[in-house]
């Protein structure tokens, strides 16, 4: 049915088109225009029949969501937003221009936020085409993202070798594989994304095959992948991705696996150990990661001191946050003169960090919120009696997805965003759509 390929069509779309933020302006602004159809279908949808139970609560989340975001941008009158936590100098500039305070909203960077909730567009309309529409198979998105994923790859591997090129965009990682994105940090977390999803069409495949040929056929090709990927996360050098890779790994061969229960034990005491160990490999190894030990090159830009000047904004902001799309200007008085250049930070390097900046006490709710929907969907999903492997998959991805976004920001790139919210899709129960067959009329004399 042309309907189940809707999704999956355009997350393709944006996996090749929205590998980065702000330097692909022009792909971002084409899929938040091709988003527009999507968003309204299901809209309309919405008014023609009641969302169904299964579906409220994802539904309700981004309910909640834009509305954390569009309440930012109600003007307030200067007697109140003067009472919020760092509006200081914000008054004391109006005083030394000798302007009378206007009305400004919550977000000190109204003139940005707005771009800031229309570039989520494309991940709306991901997540709607899947929980209202049912627009989609899980095959297909399965399939989306192993193609793209294999095909970065590929194109990183020219990169490498192949000098500058192969790159897609002015600023980025040169020197390293980054695929389709400007960013090495977000390719490795469509990597990481890809194993699990891999390994779920592939069950989803063996259980369809119709000879032990075909089934070794499909082993065969499957095990070729997992080798490209391999590949792929040596030449991308991300840390975090190398990092992650091993408890994802191990995580998708325990889920997708036919393992004995002691093996199956001892699975998930491996995972626990080597997870811990990759960890404390990478922070404590010579491999020049910037979060932790003493900086002697580039300090001004590394996780560590992006991490504390953060942090240290968000408390002068905490509880009600600086606004959304704010995090460059609240950033900037926070560093010192001796630091500034004409190179600057664009993102706190965590999505947390900047959501706790941002939104303050409202933004932790919701991410609190967020992770009890998504721990009980976890059970809800490993507790079926037929357990669906896609859905299996997106819980992988996305605990892989959130942990990178504790020291990168992947979720602020259209692709991945829009892949995090098919995830959310897939976790959520929903059953592709299928025709409702009509009743004949004889028939309906007949029970008459």
């Amino acid at each position: 049915m042309i309907r189940h390929a809707a999704v999956p069509v355009y997350l393709l779309a944006c996996l090749l088109l929205g590998g980065a933020s702000a330097a692909g302006f022009i792909a971002n602004f084409i899929l938040q225009i091709v988003s527009l159809p999507l968003i309204g279908w299901a809209v309309w949808q919405m008014i023609q029949e009641r969302p169904s139970a299964q579906i409220r609560a994802p539904l309700g989340l981004l309910a909640i969501f834009l509305v954390i975001a569009l309440v930012q941008l109600v003007p307030l009158p200067p007697a109140l937003w003067t009472l919020l936590p760092g509006r200081g100098a914000v008054v004391e500039g109006y005083r030394l221009l000798g302007i009378p305070l206007p009305w400004l909203p919550l977000t000190l960077a109204p003139d940005v936020a707005p771009s800031s909730i229309l570039w989520l567009l494309p991940a709306f309309a991901v997540l709607l085409g899947i929980v209202v529409l049912g627009a989609f198979r899980g095959r297909g998105i399965a399939v989306a993202i192993v193609a793209v994923t294999l095909a970065s790859v590929a194109i990183g591997a020219l990169q490498v070798i192949g000098g500058n090129s192969a790159y897609l965009y002015r600023v980025t990682n040169y020197g390293v594989a980054v695929g389709f994105f400007a960013n090495a940090n977000h390719n490795a977390t469509l990597l990481l994304v890809c194993i699990p999803f891999l390994a779920a069409l592939q069950v989803t495949l063996l259980k369809r095959s119709g000879s032990q040929r075909s089934a070794s056929a499909i082993r065969l090709l499957v095990g070729a992948a997992y080798a490209v990927l391999f590949v792929g996360l040596l030449i991308n050098s991300s840390l975090a991705g190398i990092g992650l890779g091993v408890p994802v790994a191990l995580g998708s061969w325990l889920a997708f696996g036919r393992q004995r229960p002691a093996l199956r034990r001892g699975i998930v005491v491996a995972t626990v150990v080597v997870s811990i160990a990759a960890v404390v490999t990478i922070v404590v190894g010579p491999f020049g990661n910037n979060l932790f030990g003493a900086q002697k090159a580039n300090v001004e830009l590394s996780r560590q001191t992006s991490f504390a000047l953060t942090v240290r904004a968000a408390r002068d902001y905490f509880p009600i946050g600086s606004g959304t799309g704010s995090f460059q200007p609240v950033y900037h008085l926070q560093e010192p003169l001796a630091s500034v250049t004409t190179t600057f930070m664009n993102h706190a390097h965590s999505d947390w960090l900047e959501l706790l900046l941002e939104t303050g006490i409202v933004g932790v709710a919701f991410a609190a919120l967020f992770l009890a929907w998504w721990v009980v969907r976890l059970r809800a999903i490993w507790r079926a009696t037929e357990p669906d492997p896609f859905a299996q998959a997106a819980v992988i991805a996305t605990a892989a997805i959130m942990l990178h976004s504790m020291v990168d920001y992947p979720l602020r790139t259209a692709a991945l965003s829009a892949v995090f919210a098919a995830c959310i899709g897939l976790m959520s129960g929903v059953r592709p759509y299928t025709q409702r067959s009509r009743q004949p009329s004889s028939a309906r004399h007949l029970s008459l």
